[in-house]
């Protein structure tokens, strides 16, 4: 067979579900790949730390040189200076990170949101596009088309708004 007679073959596109799970799999790679990366153990846990987190670099900076300087105020629980320096060093790296997957993490937000506002109001649409159309003869017959999609959106029908609500049972007697 020829080369000019071949079909040529055009790669399958994926599916928005895998790469979904592809882009899940390498946000969860990266937490291999962050240093000092520390999942809380409860959901409040950062709420514990934010007091003694936020003071100022200044702050910490004096405290550093007040070690430095005086002996009695190194601890016995081995206080590591150097450590604490790569720890400062780390927090100052790694906000801006944060604050990029934050940001990224609104606009993939906002996209589902824009996606399923698209979709959302295009069914609208055509909802309400039936209803008149089903009150005419000629297209009568999107009636039951209506109906099922006013269950869904949790609407009832006119028919079941008319009927009384069931009486409740009187409370038996005590």
């Amino acid at each position: 067979m020829s080369k000019e007679r071949e079909v040529p073959v055009t790669p399958t596109q994926q599916s928005y579900a895998d790469s979904a799970l592809a882009r899940v799999e390498d946000i969860r790679a990266w937490r291999e790949k962050i240093p000092n990366l520390v999942i809380p153990e409860t959901k409040g846990a950062r709420k514990r730390l934010v007091n003694a987190a936020s003071v100022p670099k200044e702050f910490v900076e004096l405290a550093t040189i007040a070690v430095k300087t005086k002996p009695v105020l190194v601890r016995s629980s081995g206080q590591d200076l150097a450590q604490d320096k790569d720890l400062s060093d780390f927090a100052d790296a790694y906000g801006p990170v944060a604050d990029e997957l934050e940001a990224l993490a609104s606009f993939v937000r906002h996209s589902v949101t824009l996606a399923k506002n698209k979709v959302g109001s295009e069914a609208l649409t055509t909802y309400i596009l039936a209803q008149r159309l089903s009150k005419r003869p000629e297209t009568a017959d999107l009636l039951p088309h209506v109906e099922d999609m006013a269950k869904a959106l949790g609407k009832r029908s006119r028919k079941a708004k008319s009927q009384p609500a069931p009486t409740p049972a009187p409370a038996p007697a005590v």
